[in-house]
């Protein structure tokens, strides 16, 4: 039997039948129906003021630790009412540069708005915008915390809309953060109520004694001295003697009526 190189020769009117070197035989791989997987982060090369690569609920916590506390230090005073307020520049500016510095990002992914038109006391057309807004908080790592906050502005042009998204941030930061204002605590100055020292005969006596008593105090001794147990108690009265402090105070109190003292 004849190899195919044979019969090319002899149908070329060749002789020469050396037999030519075998083509060389290539293999390929089999397809596998998807790209191999990519790793982002393979050749990534973290630079000295890249955020630590950590949970998003940890960047978020160090994102607490740093702001603090935002104090109110902005003061509104117009239509006859005065207070202090964190604003909304002020809370962004707090939390802007902390946020970036350990790699979160907050985004808004929906806003759901609603508007009515209203009027001020003085007559004045007003639109109302009250929006519900889904925030996106993403870590360094790109795992994500999902929140929701309302806002709501009033606006006589085309404002509202923007002001309540802006109220609505602030909420997210200030309620997400659960920043403090640092105010001082009303419960931070603790009065602790002690019992009055309980007060002798001889000096219900000798209040009683003196001209400047007045009739007003003379009956809330009465009331006090019956409270503790001292209107049949034994003094020594101006002349000496002994006498009881009830009957003494009733005595002393009618004879400064007698004599026309207050």
């Amino acid at each position: 039997m004849t190899t195919l190189a044979e019969r090319a020769a002899a149908a070329a009117g060749r002789s020469d039948t050396t037999t030519a070197p075998a083509a060389e035989e290539h293999t390929f791989p089999e397809p596998t129906g998807q790209a191999p997987a990519v790793d982002p982060m393979a050749n990534y090369e973290p630079g000295d003021d890249d955020p630590d690569m950590i949970p998003v609920h940890l960047a978020w916590l160090r994102v607490r630790k740093d702001v603090r506390a935002i104090a109110k230090g902005e003061l509104y005073n117009g239509g006859g009412t005065k207070f202090n307020f964190r604003g909304v520049d002020t809370v962004v500016n707090t939390f802007g540069p902390v946020t970036l510095r350990h790699g979160v990002n907050v985004f808004p992914v929906q806003v759901d708005a609603t508007y009515r038109d209203t009027t001020t006391s003085k007559g004045n057309k007003m639109r109302e915008c009250t929006v519900c807004v889904s925030w996106l908080i993403v870590g360094p790592m790109g795992d994500t915390l999902s929140l929701q906050t309302q806002g709501e502005a009033l606006d006589s042009a085309d404002k509202g809309t923007a002001k309540a998204q802006s109220v609505a941030l602030r909420v997210l930061l200030l309620t997400g953060g659960l920043t403090p204002t640092h105010d001082k605590d009303p419960d931070s100055t603790v009065i602790e109520r002690g019992e009055a020292p309980v007060r002798s005969a001889s000096d219900y006596r000798d209040e009683i004694l003196k001209p400047g008593t007045s009739r007003q105090r003379l009956a809330q001794i009465n009331y006090e001295i019956k409270q503790v147990g001292l209107f049949d108690a034994s003094v020594t009265n101006e002349v000496g003697d002994d006498e009881k402090l009830g009957a003494f105070l009733f005595r002393i109190g009618q004879e400064r009526i007698a004599g026309g003292e207050a």
